[in-house]
């Protein structure tokens, strides 16, 4: 028969709150530090196409997918997440079709990109960096809007949260190091006591 003492029930539960709290501020920033790495980890992220930012990070324009992850705990588990509805298909990849609305943003876009550009004088366009840059930008959303409703538009699979091996390593490295330094206080405890 063993026994459990409440006192013992106690320190168990304050051993699991500050395990808990040791993955939440680890994770935290390590799923935060996916958006410098470009990766997932070891699993960089697949180049961008665009010529919108063509030397920004991928998947940061505004940050708002970044700092829209959170972390939920209970008494014995922890949940990371994002309820940006985004957030899934840049994580997971997949498919999206286009839709008209999507169409009159895409023509929204390109107007905005075109109206932008550098003029001379006599209404040509200026041929500096920015104004190549922005008609690179036009014709991207001009492709997008010529798209016909109803075809896909194929986003790959970006993960910046979720589980793998180094989630797996860092969470057991955290646990072991606290029943280490737990059981360390123990021994000490004891040898103090006698």
């Amino acid at each position: 028969m063993s026994y459990y003492s409440p006192k013992m029930k106690s320190e168990t539960q304050a051993i699991l709150r500050r395990i808990l709290k040791d993955i939440q501020v680890e994770m935290s920033d390590e799923f935060d530090q996916n958006f410098e790495r470009e990766a997932f980890f070891s699993e960089a992220w697949q180049r961008r196409r665009s010529p919108m930012r063509p030397d920004g990070h991928i998947l940061v324009d505004t940050g708002q997918l970044r700092r829209s992850i959170q972390s939920r705990t209970t008494e014995n588990s922890i949940t990371f997440y994002t309820d940006l509805p985004y957030a899934a298909i840049h994580n997971e990849g997949g498919e999206i079709v286009v839709t008209p609305r999507m169409k009159k943003y895409f023509w929204h876009k390109y107007y905005e990109a075109t109206g932008s550009f550098g003029r001379k004088k006599d209404g040509s366009r200026r041929n500096d960096k920015r104004t190549v840059q922005l008609s690179d930008e036009a014709e991207f959303w001009k492709f997008m809007a010529l798209k016909k409703a109803g075809t896909t538009i194929k986003i790959p699979r970006r993960r910046f949260l979720g589980n793998s091996p180094e989630v797996e390593q860092a969470v057991r490295t955290i646990i072991e190091e606290n029943l280490s330094g737990y059981i360390e206080e123990a021994i000490n405890f004891e040898i103090h006591e006698k």
